[in-house]
């Protein structure tokens, strides 16, 4: 892969040079979004106006190389006339992370006071979601802003079974979305981002968002939430279309256990962090799931691997996962303590493995299904309210079990050392 020491185009560089400097830029990374990026722009340039008219704002349209109409559609959006737009397409490894990078660039270039980046894929961005993320950075001096959002039970399985709980239990702060995709930060922050040496690996193609919150809380920004109500966005079925996240998510996560294990090993419990924004609640749109396949997949993946997870699991662990594998889908449950048993056990396999980690990973996606379907069994009940107490039970249940994480990371890492 060529190296690159920027991620600005020429051209964008010119004309960032042209704008010469602002007090707020908002970033929207896209990639083929032509039916949605009208939408957010149009959110983005009236909560500018509403909320920031006395304030020099730039938006950039960060775009990796599209091939719909997106950059298009973008270019021919009126903006109001104060504010710049600057449509771009970055230059580097393919992925939401160089288009970051592109946006943290150009924010330091331009000297602002805070930036904020938002979805392309929002169809419930409202004009105040500006106000929201951005007023906790000029107004209160935070300088990390994390998204929290009203979402269906059903949406966001990879963060309510798996980067909630393990962002909480590992470093100690109870930030509620750490891979949101909607988020502000200061100038700091971004030359912070700027400077890490991540922007020609795996991360900057697929793990940026946990990137850059664990980044935030391992270095001691001062981090808030900003409630942005609910999240109307392209929902994908679980049993269909995130596998692939699920592995990507889960190696970034494993990999910046192992940067930051110095931090984590001395963390006990964890603290709320401040909250802003909306108050009050309301139910989000339904997600369908089709429980039959989320089930399959785990019993398919049984069948293939179940050897390997034997040697992998400690034996009240594989078990579970042997019962679990004899039910059918009405009365499917993988409980959630043997879930976090197999996290942890994971984690500390991947610490100690010398193999094909991302190999590793791949013949552990089935579990994440398993639980995914449990999930879906536990709450078949419940609102999404009630399904939310759910999620901060096994999040507690994940802190309190932190002594069997260090036991094991060290355990296994002494055997493959051995």
């Amino acid at each position: 892969m060529p190296h690159f020491d920027t991620a600005l185009r020429g051209y964008t560089s010119k004309r960032i040079e042209e704008v010469e400097s602002a007090d707020i830029l908002i970033g929207i990374p896209c990639y083929n979004n032509e039916t949605s990026i009208e939408h957010v722009i149009q959110m983005v340039t009236h909560g500018l106006n509403n909320h920031y008219k006395d304030r020099r704002s730039v938006i950039l349209i960060a775009d990796g190389g599209s091939t719909d109409d997106t950059r298009e559609v973008a270019k021919e959006f009126q903006i109001k006339p104060w504010q710049e737009k600057i449509v771009s397409i970055y230059r580097g490894a393919g992925g939401k992370g160089t288009a970051l990078r592109s946006v943290f660039e150009a924010a330091q270039r331009l000297h602002v006071k805070v930036c904020a980046v938002v979805d392309s894929d929002l169809r419930s961005i409202t004009s105040d979601w500006v106000k929201y993320l951005l007023d906790p950075v000029l107004e209160k001096g935070y300088q990390y802003v994390s998204p929290v959002y009203m979402r269906h039970k059903y949406d966001g399985t990879i963060t309510n079974n798996i980067v909630y709980n393990l962002t909480r239990a590992l470093y100690g702060k109870r930030i509620r979305q750490p891979i949101g995709g909607d988020f502000a930060f200061s100038a700091e922050v971004a030359k912070f981002y700027v400077d890490q040496d991540v922007w020609e690996t795996d991360v900057a193609r697929f793990g940026i968002d946990i990137w850059m919150s664990t980044s935030a809380i391992t270095n001691n920004f001062k981090i808030c939430q900003a409630n942005l109500g609910v999240k109307v966005h392209d929902v994908k079925d679980p049993s269909a279309h995130l596998g692939p996240m699920f592995r990507q998510v889960l190696w970034t996560l494993f990999y910046l256990m192992e940067v930051y294990e110095g931090y984590w090993k001395g963390v006990d419990g964890s603290t709320p962090v401040e909250t802003f924004g909306v108050e009050g609640y309301a139910e989000p749109e339904p997600v369908r799931v089709n429980l039959d396949a989320l089930v399959e997949n785990f019993k398919i993946g049984y069948q293939h691997f179940g050897v390997l997870w034997k040697k992998i699991f400690s034996e009240s662990c594989f078990v579970e996962l042997e019962r679990a594998a004899s039910l059918e889908s009405a009365k499917f449950i993988f409980p959630m303590e043997s879930w976090v048993c197999i996290l942890y056990e994971l984690a500390a396999t991947y610490h100690a493995w010398s193999k094909d980690r991302y190999k590793l990973i791949e013949l552990v996606a089935p579990l994440y299904y398993g639980r995914v379907g449990s999930f879906v069994n536990e709450t078949k009940d419940m609102n999404s309210a009630q399904a939310e107490d759910l999620v901060e039970e096994q999040a507690q249940y994940f802190e309190e079990q932190k002594g069997f994480l260090r036991k094991v990371w060290a355990e296994k890492g002494k055997n493959s050392a051995s």
